[in-house]
């Protein structure tokens, strides 16, 4: 058994596909055929139902699956503990969030203390961080909601009150608050389904009796406010994702705790760079002084 064969087999297994798995690795897709077969002829056990063209894991494919993520991940640990002990001062973070509102400010502080230390950021869904985060794929993930699992190293760093926005000329924009019922005929901008603040947010609305009535759906949190704005609809926004200089009213929401908490998540056996460490302590530090300040 050869390492390329467990590389190839991983790909495969992954994505189910033949042809888009041997266009990611830059194989030809026969020479990729050719391996998994292989493999398969070594391990004495068919991994795949093979359905015309589709492929699809077995049970075999399935337990042969989890051991080959965790042997590849190993590897790649002992790589990345080693290049961190030979060139500590330089190096990349692989970042991702599920709430990127704060991710600007807490970039900021941590290039003053680490210049050199580049940095890779994706947004996700939430379902999408559980898988990457189940890999250990990211050195960390800011999230909300927090993520829980036995691999899964979880702090809690910030509680994230959500406040209503409103358009100045709208007839709630003289409120400094309002009740949830009395939002259940208005109409809202917000982030698609799986995205955890609007998730939370159709729960807690739910158990009062009602379904927000959404006018757009998209991906990009920050354009919510510049659809506020042109009175397109109101908006549930996180307190850490408000703009005073926007033309909006933020009202806070009576009688329910309406707040998402914000999590810092790593996989327990991912290997912890000192400039990780140190972006953690950014993190925690700027969370702290933000809890400080009046809401």
């Amino acid at each position: 058994m050869e390492l390329l064969q467990l590389q190839y087999f991983l790909a495969v297994a992954r994505l189910e596909h033949m042809t888009e798995a041997a266009r990611n690795l830059h194989v030809t897709q026969s020479s990729l055929s050719k391996t998994i077969q292989r493999l398969e002829e070594d391990l004495g056990v068919p991994l795949f139902d093979r359905v015309g063209r589709k492929l699809r894991l077995n049970e075999s494919g399935s337990r042969f699956l989890r051991r080959t993520e965790r042997a590849l991940f190993e590897l790649e640990q002992g790589k990345k503990e080693l290049s961190d002990l030979s060139s500590p001062e330089h190096g990349t973070l692989e970042l991702a969030v599920t709430t990127a509102s704060t991710l600007p400010n807490i970039l900021r502080e941590f290039r003053k203390k680490r210049p050199d230390i580049q940095y890779h950021v994706q947004m996700l869904t939430t379902q999408e961080m559980v898988t990457l985060l189940n890999r250990g794929e990211v050195d960390y993930y800011l999230s909300s909601p927090p993520i829980k699992g036995d691999d899964i190293e979880c702090q809690i760093v910030f509680i994230d009150p959500i406040l209503v926005a409103v358009p100045k000329g709208h007839r709630l924009a003289n409120r400094s608050s309002v009740t949830l019922i009395e939002l259940r005929d208005e109409w809202f901008v917000g982030v698609k389904s799986g995205y955890g603040t609007r998730d939370l947010i159709d729960s807690v609305c739910k158990s009062v009796g009602f379904v927000p009535k959404y006018v757009y759906e998209g991906d990009e949190p920050a354009r919510l406010s510049t659809l506020v704005e042109a009175e397109i609809g109101l908006a549930f926004i996180p307190s850490t994702a408000r703009n005073s200089r926007e033309d909006i009213q933020y009202l806070q929401v009576e009688n329910h705790e309406l707040e998402r908490e914000i999590a810092l998540l790593w996989h327990r056996s991912r290997y912890i760079s000192q400039a990780a460490l140190e972006f953690r302590e950014v993190v925690v530090e700027y969370f702290g002084a933000l809890s400080k300040q009046t809401i």
